[in-house]
Parts: C-alpha cells; structure tokens; sequence
C-alpha cells in the first residue's frame, strides 16, 4: 500500500491481493497521523482509498491473531477519523481491502466491482468485515456471502447500502464528493459519524445526551458571526 498527498486530500491504495502484515497496518495508521495532523475548523480535504484485490490462495499461512487485532484497532481508527473518507472499489475486493471499504462515509464503486470475504480450505474469514456486513446490510442480506462466500455484486452492493454510488467514472465521483464536502467542519462531521456508529448499539434515552451535547454545540457555532 502506498500513501501520497494531493493538496489539501490524502490517498491510500489497499490492495486485498496482498498478505496482511504489519506493513499494512502502519500504511493505514500513517494515513491516519497525516489526516489528523491537518484537521482545520473548516475545509480540509477528503481522504480517500483505493480499495480492490482477492488474497490469493494460502493467505492465512502468516497470518496470526496479534496481526489481526493490530489491523482492527487500525481500521477502527480509520472508521472514526476525524475528517470525511471516501473508498473506490473496483474489481473483486476482499480481506484488508474490503475492511477499509467497509469502514469508510461514502462507497464508490466501478461497476464491475464485487465485495467478497477470503475463503480459507472450508470457511470464509471471520473477521469484522462480517460485524459491519450484517450491522450495514442486516444479516438476512448477507448471509450467503457470509455462510458460502457468495460474491455480492456493485448493483445488490448498492441496493443494500454497502456502496453509495457505481459509477464508469469514479474519479469523477470522488471531485463532486470533495467539492460537496468542503461545505461542511470536519470535526463536525466526526460528530455526526459518531452518532450514526453509536446508534445501531445505544438505546434512545443512553443516546439523547450526546445528541443533545452536538445540538448544543451546533446552535452555539451558529451564533457565532
């Protein structure tokens, strides 16, 4: 994975076609030291990743739990970044690339994508890309994909709610993203991700006080001149 600097955006390429390793993992916690350095009040750029790749067969052989769990606090930390994130997919995307996919505000995909979870010689992979599959989609959608490693296509993707957009022009997608987003505080829309994350696991009366806390917050942001 290699990470750059474009102006104000920050881009990661994930590919799922190579093996997790703890390159991997400081690739993804990099791009998140650089985005929360340059968090400003108002218009910092979108970071982005470029997700796409199947792990190829024998794909766990280096694999251990110590790995994993390490890439997990990374992908959570990617999930509540402190600024908007967007990730393209194209063709087949799996393991690590389908995690950051998963974790990401805004999904774009080419139209011949296909989200998947790696197989092993009789399972798929157990990690949380299956807790956000089922949390984003609802687990009757996504059983088959789960339980069998069905391939879920860009269309059903959309349907469900898993991507965003399927675009022949993705790049094109990812200008009139930026430009929509610039509109908008990014610690603000740390916020409001964090309300949306917080929702599907905390009851209304446990939740109302952080919302009201953001409520707060935003009337007296605009009263400010």
């Amino acid at each position: 994975m290699v990470s750059q600097g474009m102006g104000e955006a920050l881009t990661l390429r994930v590919d799922g076609g190579r093996p997790l390793t703890a390159a991997t993992i400081l690739d993804l916690d990099a791009l998140c030291d650089r985005a929360e350095a340059d968090v400003q009040p108002e218009g910092s750029g979108l970071v982005t990743v470029h997700a796409t790749g199947v792990p190829p067969a024998g794909w766990a052989a280096e694999l251990t739990v110590g790995l994993v769990t390490k890439w997990e606090r990374a992908v959570r930390r990617f999930e509540r970044l402190g600024r908007l994130t967007a990730a393209v997919v194209s063709g087949d995307c799996a393991g690590p690339a389908l995690d950051v996919l998963l974790a990401a505000d805004v999904r774009i995909a080419a139209p011949e994508a296909r989200l998947l979870l790696p197989a092993g010689h009789d399972a798929t992979w157990p990690g949380m890309a299956v807790h956000r599959l089922a949390q984003q989609a609802g687990s009757a959608a996504i059983r088959r994909a789960v339980l069998l490693g069905t391939p879920i296509e860009a269309s059903r993707g959309l349907a469900l709610g898993l991507l965003d957009e399927v675009r022949e022009d993705p790049d094109a997608a990812l200008v009139e993203l930026a430009e929509s987003g610039r509109a908008f505080a990014a610690p603000e829309i740390a916020i409001r991700r964090r309300l949306i994350l917080d929702a599907v696991s905390t009851g209304f009366e446990e939740a109302l006080g952080a919302h009201l806390a953001a409520a707060d917050r935003f009337l007296r942001r605009e009263a400010t001149p």
